[in-house]
């Protein structure tokens, strides 16, 4: 089972965050929004590994591997 969560004001269900008072948070989002950049640790490693696995990398990789067949080839 899950841990309960504490609250930082001492009262059950009553919570207070400065970033959401100071407006950090609404700023944050809608730079995320604005720009396609996460402003979060894990939306961040989320889009590199999407770029990783869809973008060039994979390229890359498939040209090492064409080659490495066509060194393979040659030397028979």
């Amino acid at each position: 089972m899950a841990a309960k969560r504490g609250t930082n004001t001492g009262i059950p269900g009553l919570s207070f965050s400065w970033k959401r008072a100071t407006g950090l948070s609404a700023a944050r989002q809608r730079f995320a929004r604005q720009t396609g950049i996460p402003t979060t640790k894990g939306g961040l490693e989320k889009k590199i590994g999407r770029m990783a696995t869809k973008g060039c990398l994979s390229m890359i990789i498939f040209w090492i591997v064409i080659a490495g067949a066509a060194a393979t080839i040659a030397l028979s």
